[in-house]
């Protein structure tokens, strides 16, 4: 129904294109020339007029209206300074995985933290994400940067009760400090309690043990307890990576999915990080299926990364294969590039390659992860969708870009070539938060221009940390001879 006595409205007037929610059908749809009013952060109207008052009206022909994407899990604290030092590296004992010996040596100072999340959320706006889970150890702007940026962010303050230490390049080892770990847990519960009280309604907390193998079992629980008496979500890394795959199966025998299944923690207000080593997986001992039905039969919920596992050689067997099992999956993009359109490209492309079929997963379908994936893992069913008196979260994309032409199927052309070049602009809560492709509320390219000097600083400090004394040279050898 229009309401003609708002004056504050703004109108999208006649898109080429929309992606709409079909209540019915519980699905995404495709409409065509459409009008898409929103006011006061909600969606008033989405049809082919709107007539009522309008203060502002945007063109939309040459457009595409789309929901904003939810990311589902991201780290703002050391990875944008990470870029460019270890992609061709691993620790071939650790399976090749570069995370334990290579990326822990990587650590932003006080003075870069502010630009590393800055530039984590400007490339985030950029590839059309209004949600994102920030996993990262609190500062003091880690908030404020957050709510001033506009987007919609769940801050999860990690904590753990073991570091990682390696011995040489052939063993993990841990280094266990519970008491630490219990300090850090009750900082992380007094964060998420002023994250939820911020007077934006936009941040939120979440409860996140760090990874599943540094934190003791009673920890977890305990965590698991404060969040559910809060009504918060929790995430924890899980079954990311064969290190900790087999780290488990020494301690308890189990798998990842197993030993939170019997310490009663699993359910739909749990995101799994990465959650990769399944009893099913090839590279794993167990050869069954079990994990699966775990994590569907308690609706717990998957934050897929594909990218930074990717180029260790590791994927996901398959996603396709998780959705199918009756698992929600949602996107993350935990590393840089942060680009939300090039990890869902990059999702598609690994489910079909793991899954060994085209079929394996389609284009709509890695867009449903994306959007109302992340939504339910999350607990919201109004994000994630356009709707009307839905949250007025949405993208429009430029259909005019080279890259969207010739034009049959817009969101194929924006997934499997154009990514974040056609997001023209993102509104969250009816606010525009990027404008012509530009961030509006933060300076993205001051702290773009700081981060050269932060990893300066980041790779002198890793060669001194690093237990075997190399130089970055050999840490991180240049892509071709100099």
């Amino acid at each position: 129904m229009t309401d003609i006595s708002r004056s504050d409205v703004t109108v999208i007037r006649q898109a080429d294109w929309a992606i709409v929610w079909n209540e019915e059908r519980q699905e995404h749809a495709y409409a065509r020339g459409v009008d898409v009013a929103f006011s006061d952060g909600k969606i008033l109207s989405i049809g082919t007029r709107y007539d009522g008052i309008a203060a502002r009206e945007i063109d939309g022909r040459s457009s595409m209206v789309m929901p904003g994407f939810v990311n589902v899990h991201c780290h703002s604290g050391d990875e944008p300074i990470a870029k460019g030092l270890f992609e061709d590296v691993g620790t071939e004992a650790l399976w090749g995985n570069a995370l334990y010996e290579y990326s822990a040596l990587i650590d932003a100072d006080a003075d870069a933290k502010a630009a590393c999340q800055t530039v984590m959320l400007c490339d985030l706006i950029r590839s059309g994400v209004t949600t994102c889970l920030d996993i990262a150890s609190p500062y003091p702007q880690w908030l404020s940067i957050a709510a001033d940026s506009g987007v919609r962010a769940y801050l999860a303050p990690g904590f753990r009760e073991a570091e990682w230490r390696m011995a040489g390049s052939h063993r993990l080892d841990f280094d266990w400090n519970k008491a630490a770990g219990r300090e850090r847990f009750r900082a992380a519960l007094d964060f998420v309690d002023a994250a939820q009280a911020h007077p934006s309604g936009r941040i939120r907390g979440v409860v996140a043990p760090s990874q599943i193998e540094t934190c003791s079992e009673e920890l977890i629980v305990e965590a698991v307890g404060e969040a559910r008496k809060r009504g918060m979500p929790i995430t924890i890394h899980a079954a990311q990576t064969m290190a900790e795959h087999e780290e488990l199966l020494r301690r308890t025998g189990e798998t990842a999915p197993a030993m939170l299944d019997r310490l009663g923690v699993l359910g739909a207000d749990l995101i799994l990080g990465h959650c990769i080593f399944l009893d099913h997986h090839s590279w794993t001992r167990q050869r069954r299926h079990e994990d699966l039905r775990r994590l569907a039969r308690t609706g717990t919920n998957v934050a897929h990364c594909p990218v930074t596992f990717a180029r260790s050689g590791m994927t996901l067997e398959s996603l396709g294969g998780y959705r199918r099992a009756g698992v929600n999956v949602g996107i993350g993009t935990d590393s840089y590039p942060f680009n939300m359109i090039e990890e869902m490209r990059e999702a598609l492309i690994c489910s079909r390659v793991a899954g060994k079929s085209v079929f394996d997963l389609d284009t709509g379908g890695i867009f449903a992860a994306a959007t109302t994936g992340g939504a339910k893992a999350l607990g919201r069913d109004d994000i994630g969708r356009l709707k009307p008196g839905g949250p007025a979260d949405l993208v429009l994309v430029d259909l005019s870009q080279p890259a969207m032409q010739p034009l049959h199927d817009p969101l194929r052309n924006l997934i499997h070539c154009a990514a974040e070049r056609a997001v023209r602009d993102v509104f969250v809560d009816g606010r525009t938060i990027l404008e012509n492709r530009r961030v509006t509320n933060l300076d993205y390219e001051g702290a773009v221009r700081e981060l050269q000097d932060a990893q300066r600083r980041a790779s002198r400090r890793a060669e001194q940390a690093d237990p075997q004394g190399r130089s970055l040279a050999s840490l991180a050898p240049l892509s071709l001879p100099s």
